[in-house]
């Protein structure tokens, strides 16, 4: 048995408190205290149900130098993660039942965070034969995509959205138009220009999104289920006008923003760091206000971090030739508690929504809600603030764009079922 003693709760109905949360048999027994051999003393702090990240790149199989399981789902409890969705673009792709089991059983063993493998939408990631998706639901998969690569053929991706949909799997799409993007490598606009940098266009991600909505609007029309089509990484104020006017039309559509896009600009890239490199590119402030409106208005379900890790030494690569992504798992939740609730007055109800409820119901998965005889997946949050520090990082990638940046809401507990999977408390 665990008790936490005078804490205050938050989840999506809210803020109250101070309860006394006494945890056991992997459930919230209580919110009015009771007897338990473990006691922690919660004041001044914040309970949460437990976060899910729809979108992280852990590596594995294939790609373990960058990032793995162990690594992975560790920096994730770190961060506040009781659940993880992990991307197919590994090496090779995730693509059949088999591969899905294997991750699934690896992640169980290593009693983390929960892993929800993504599968990929097609054969290898080729964007040419579709997957099984009955089969690779069956084996535990969470929804499709081919992240990493972007679907060029509606038609596939028509097809892709109609087999989901009869076995109840989402389907997530990076929307952007490879011909427009070309080897834009950040925002295209006149501060491309002056670095002389090649840049992508906000159009690219734009004209993608407007053409999987109307694959969608097909697929909808066609298909006695009711497909999902999920928009990953979301970057422009465009795009965004696009999905929410689909939402009023009543397509099932959701999508995500990012930590890097809600807090870092084109603006940072004057500094030609290769980490600030990621796709789809940091944009304007413009598009980061847009986005924050986004989240308020509920045209964007979730924060994803899209955590992407990659070695020290391919970071160190000039701009042209460095890879897409940075690491986040750790800092995701610290850094949108410091600069959008703190600094913005953002409500910590809808934030915490964002990192629970939303992504949740996007995998069709019941709500966690701090109340007697919910399930015990939680993070206790500390408000104090200290730097962010990479090098301390859980994960392989030990860089990051927000180093030496102070913020508070650090989680100090993370309970996966009632069993503590991290803790940090003073």
């Amino acid at each position: 048995m665990l008790l936490i003693k005078n804490v205050t709760l938050v989840d999506a109905s809210g803020k109250r408190g101070p309860a006394d949360v006494l945890i056991g048999e992997g459930k919230i027994l209580s919110l009015d205290g009771g007897e338990a051999e473990t006691v922690i003393d919660g004041t001044g702090l914040f309970l949460a149900p437990g976060f899910l990240d729809l979108h992280a790149h852990l590596r594995e199989p294939g790609q373990e130098v960058k990032e793995e399981l162990a690594t992975g789902l560790l920096a994730a409890v770190r961060g506040g993660y009781t659940d993880v969705v992990s991307m197919p673009n590994t090496t090779p792709p995730v693509d059949t039942p088999e591969a899905v089991r294997a991750l699934k059983k690896k992640a169980h063993a290593l009693s983390l965070a929960r892993l929800h493998p993504a599968a990929a939408l097609t054969q290898g990631q080729e964007g040419k034969a579709l997957t099984e998706a009955g089969l690779l639901k069956e084996a535990g998969a969470s929804l499709l995509t081919d992240d990493g690569h972007t679907n060029e053929d509606a038609g596939i991706l028509a097809a892709g959205l109609l087999q989901a949909s009869a076995f109840g799997l989402p389907v997530a799409v990076h929307a952007e138009d490879a011909s427009l993007r070309r080897g834009g490598v950040m925002n295209d606009g006149p501060l491309a220009d002056l670095l002389g940098l090649p840049g992508n266009p906000k159009e690219a991600e734009a004209a993608r999104i407007a053409r999987d909505l109307e694959v969608l609007r097909y697929a909808v029309r066609r298909s006695p289920t009711r497909p999902h089509l999920h928009i990953q990484h979301l970057s422009t104020k465009r795009g965004l006008e696009l999905i929410r006017e689909a939402k009023k039309a009543g397509l099932p559509v959701t999508a995500e923003a990012t930590p890097h896009h809600l807090t870092l600009t084109e603006e940072a890239l004057k500094s030609f760091d290769p980490i600030l490199k990621v796709a789809p590119p940091l944009r304007t402030q413009e598009d980061l206000e847009a986005l924050i409106e986004g989240l308020l208005d509920g045209t964007l379900d979730a924060i994803a971090t899209d955590h992407a890790p990659h070695t020290q030494a391919e970071k160190e690569m000039d701009l042209l030739r460095a890879p897409f992504g940075i690491p986040s798992l750790e800092v995701a939740f610290p850094l949108l508690y410091t600069e959008l609730h703190l600094k913005r007055g953002f409500p910590l109800k809808r934030l915490v929504e964002l990192f629970t409820d939303g992504p949740r119901s996007i995998l069709g998965l019941k709500p966690i809600h701090l109340e007697e005889g919910a399930e015990a997946s939680l993070v206790l949050l500390d408000p104090k603030e200290r730097p962010v520090e990479p090098r301390n990082f859980a994960s392989k990638a030990r860089f990051s764009p927000w180093a030496g940046w102070v913020l508070g809401g650090w989680p100090v507990l993370t309970l996966v079922e009632g069993q503590v999977v991290h803790q940090a408390l003073e």
